[in-house]
């Protein structure tokens, strides 16, 4: 049985997009749903920032159709802050909220920063198995250290997913590699880039190569049944959606062109 592979952007809320992919004088208020006229899933940077409020996160399923999908960051208070310590109750304040998407809920993510080291390990042993069943977890590490296999078999007791991120702290062969090693029952990508870049709104960096290894990587994780998430960075290239439309291309799905989605718009 093939899997799915579902690509988005790592959020929508970016004025640089009007005009190379939201149409011109669309409205913040609409982008959310002009975007999800394009992707099926889109990861919330703004989690990492605060808890949101219920209202919030209901508005955001509201303005989506029925098979869309959420990703969400843990607040950073949570992981950089506490460093998974005495966070119990901002924890589970946290995964109520992210219920009320129901099952529009992908994946929460916990991003660590550079500096959480393998030093750390007591506190992430002590805090996955706290995790609840009914929400699948990715963690992305910033520092090769973690890549072991005590790591990797810990995460696989309590199905957490190892994120395969594409940035400067893992070399992209070594990221590559973990996909054959997967800890949970699904496979979450991330593509970062440089913080160099600064306009949003056009490719400024040719990926080509890069995502045509990926494509091949994620084509065999789909014909073995495996689910995909993978979010793009604006910095990866310089503007998000056209490298995640590059992707879906290269793996035979297809892309929504912007001007299909101003014609859209029309309609409503």
């Amino acid at each position: 049985m093939a899997g799915t592979v579902h690509l988005g952007t790592q959020g929508w809320n970016y004025d640089a997009w009007v005009g190379p992919f939201y149409p011109p004088r669309t409205r913040a208020v609409e982008y959310l749903t002009v975007y999800a006229r394009a992707f099926d899933t889109v990861e919330v940077d703004s989690t990492f920032y605060a808890v949101p409020a219920a209202k919030t996160v209901r508005q955001w399923a509201q303005r989506t159709p029925a098979h869309f999908t959420f990703s969400l960051k843990m607040p950073q208070e949570i992981t950089h802050e506490r460093r998974l310590r005495g966070c119990g109750d901002l924890t589970a304040e946290f995964l109520d909220r992210a219920r009320e998407l129901e099952g529009k809920l992908a994946v929460v993510l916990l991003q660590f920063g550079p500096d959480f080291g393998p030093a750390e390990l007591p506190a992430l042993a002590e805090f996955l198995p706290t995790l609840p069943n009914d929400i699948r977890f990715a963690v992305e590490f910033r520092q090769r250290g973690w890549i072991y296999d005590g790591v990797l078999a810990l995460l696989s007791e309590h199905g957490v997913a190892l994120t395969l991120a594409d940035g400067k702290w893992i070399p992209r062969k070594q990221v590559l590699s973990l996909a054959e090693r997967p800890t949970a029952d699904f496979t979450y990508v991330r593509w970062l880039g440089s913080r160099e870049i600064v306009d949003f709104s056009r490719v400024q960096v040719d990926r080509t190569r890069d995502l045509e290894t990926w494509a091949g990587v994620l084509e065999r994780l789909e014909r073995d049944g495996r689910t995909i998430y993978g979010y793009f960075n604006n910095h990866f290239s310089g503007h998000s959606p056209a490298s995640a439309r590059d992707l879906q291309r290269l793996l035979h799905q297809t892309p929504v062109d912007p001007e299909r989605i101003g014609e859209q718009m029309t309609l409503f």
